[in-house]
């Protein structure tokens, strides 16, 4: 019989498991092929790191099949403008690699506002990023928000 192979719990798994927050860990790389059938891309919500005019380091997260309208974000966040933060400089500012940001792991090193768009509150379980690329973790959108003292808002861009 093949051994059972234990899959190392991320940082962000086990802060959660610490705080009793629920939550599942999955594998999957959800930028990069195809999804088993449990999940809908519908669900997969990608973590974005902005730069405000007045805030400084700003997060974002919205599902992955939409796109972050920068002025609804930083009239949300009290800014007048905000850009995405280059790539060379992310892991300075949050810590993270492209492809691994995380609420969870960000609110604990940084007080960075974070803005969930608001379509999370429409479904029951949301996947976000649990620290490591093809890691990432199922959890309540309302759990999240409130353990990383998160605000629902309409942060994405109008379908045309």
């Amino acid at each position: 019989m093949a051994k059972k192979v234990k899959i190392k719990k991320t940082l962000v798994e086990q802060i959660l498991t610490k705080a009793g927050i629920d939550h599942t860990g999955i594998q999957i790389n959800a930028l990069e092929g195809e999804l088993p059938p449990e999940y809908d891309r519908k669900q997969i919500f990608k973590t974005l790191a902005l730069l405000g005019d007045k805030t400084g380091p700003i997060i974002g997260i919205v599902p992955i099949t939409e796109h972050l309208a920068e002025k609804k974000l930083a009239k949300v966040s009290g800014s007048k403008k905000v850009s995405m933060i280059p790539q060379k400089d992310l892991e300075k500012t949050t810590g993270y690699v492209h492809g691994a940001n995380n609420p969870v792991g960000i609110r604990q090193k940084h007080n960075y506002p974070i803005f969930i768009d608001q379509t999370a509150l429409d479904l029951d379980k949301i996947i976000v990023s649990a620290g490591e690329v093809g890691h990432s973790i199922i959890i309540r959108p309302q759990d999240l928000a409130s353990f990383v003292k998160a605000d629902f808002a309409d942060i994405l861009e109008e379908s045309k």
